[in-house]
């Protein structure tokens, strides 16, 4: 018999666990005089003033943090710990990262020990975050509701109006510059891949799409292309900066007022904070513009889930903490109050709406009122399993749009060729 390739062994593996999904073990009951010991990555500050309080309500299941990086670098720990057999019992990791660890039989399937009540802690579209063909691959953690921050003195100072759409953000950054040669309404950077797809989101985009195991790829459709010129129009016209963000350059415009808006999202005022801090008060955050007038929906930008391994010898047990911290009232509203963290739980955002204001924002009394809103009309997103790809063909393709003065959307175009031309190669199979 001829050897599988490992083109075909990845397809197999794709097809059974986007597909029809595999089942964690479980295991027999602990107690506090014999209990369950779990391992949990995390790098969320001060998480594990957290976890003390499950430890200590828990005395049969104990679980100990470690800080093992952030963000995409949780992810490729994750798989190399996996493959050495020295993988903890759960991860938190980012949404965009979670398929590549489904496929790749890191993040386990605990659909068989997710009750109800968890489910219903979660809207539909976040829970759609980490919910593939069906089967459960994780917790929502915090997300990410995309959001305006904006500079509310300066509004006022120029006498420009807060834009509801962004065909009235186009005006209002015109008007920015007419007025105040030296400022920005807003800045365009190209390795932002998170942004530009929360905001192809809400223009009715849709990357990723699975069925069973054929997987539909869209980065270059017609709304995302529209995205593309959109950002394209302004920057041609010197009405945007065109500059990375979060650089010394960045935040000293930021910090003198000559940046007055950043569409991000929730947590963007603990970013300016912490770069701008002496404009804490002088802030406000608005709803995102929309690209049609009336409508209120929002991408995502953001935000973590929490995974059990499928090298842990306990998921039912690592199941049971994961939903008491993502998805209880006492964990969610301390995940809020304790890590800072936006919660993916409604009951933790209900519990933001009686907190104070950031500091940046510290006149907007309804900022988590708002926050709610907004989250509630979050639209549901798949991610796809190679979205490592994505986000580094979209920043040099980009890049080289912005360097070499081409078509923002024949880059969109390059990035779609590029991430279809790795799922073939690695073994998927795509329909578009």
């Amino acid at each position: 018999m001829r050897p599988r390739t490992r083109r075909a062994t990845v397809a197999a593996t794709a097809a059974l666990v986007l597909g029809a999904g595999f089942t964690a073990c479980g295991s027999s009951g602990p107690s506090a005089d014999d209990p369950v010991e779990l391992s949990y990555w995390s790098w969320a500050p001060n998480v594990e003033q957290v976890v003390e309080t499950w430890n200590a309500e828990h005395p049969e299941i104990q679980v100990t943090v470690t800080d093992a990086g952030g963000n995409t670098d949780t992810a490729t720990k994750l798989v190399t710990q996996t493959r050495a057999g020295n993988a903890p019992d759960m991860a938190q990791v980012e949404y965009p990262t979670l398929p590549s660890l489904v496929v790749g039989e890191v993040a386990a399937d605990i659909t068989e020990h997710v009750d109800d009540a968890t489910r219903d802690a979660f809207t539909d579209s976040t829970w759609a975050l980490t919910t593939f063909n069906d089967a459960v691959y994780g917790i929502p953690q915090d997300v990410g509701p995309m959001m305006m921050l904006y500079r509310a003195d300066r509004f006022e100072e120029l006498g420009v109006e807060v834009p509801t759409t962004w065909e009235e953000y186009a005006a209002a950054a015109a008007q920015v510059r007419a007025a105040d040669p030296t400022s920005y309404i807003g800045t365009f950077s190209v390795d932002q891949t998170g942004f530009f797809a929360g905001m192809a989101q809400q223009a009715g985009a849709q990357w990723w799409s699975v069925d069973g195991d054929a997987w539909s790829v869209g980065i270059d459709d017609e709304a995302s292309l529209a995205v593309a010129d959109y950002w394209q129009g302004l920057v041609d016209e010197d009405a945007v900066l065109q500059a990375p963000i979060l650089t010394p350059e960045w935040n000293a415009q930021v910090a003198d007022g000559e940046i007055l808006t950043w569409p991000s999202a929730v947590w963007s005022p603990g970013v300016i904070e912490d770069v701008a801090p002496e404009t804490a008060g002088e802030w406000a955050m608005a709803p995102l513009p929309q690209w049609t007038e009336g409508d209120s929906a929002v991408g995502l930008q953001g935000g973590s889930s929490s995974i059990v391994t499928t090298s842990s010898d306990h998921p039912e047990e690592a199941a049971q903490f994961l939903a008491w911290l993502n998805g209880s009232d006492e964990g969610a509203t301390a995940l809020l109050t304790t890590v800072n963290n936006y919660p993916a739980a409604t009951a933790g955002q209900e519990a933001a709406t009686s907190n104070e204001p950031p500091a940046l924002v510290a006149g907007q009394e309804d900022f988590y009122d708002l926050a709610a809103e907004v989250a509630a009309d979050t639209i549901p997103v798949t991610w796809g399993p190679n979205y490592n790809v994505t986000n580094a063909a979209f920043a040099d393709a980009l890049g080289a749009a912005v360097q070499g003065g081409g078509s923002y959307r024949e880059a969109l175009e390059q990035v779609q060729a590029t991430t279809v031309a790795d799922m073939e190669e690695t073994g998927y199979t795509v329909t578009r």
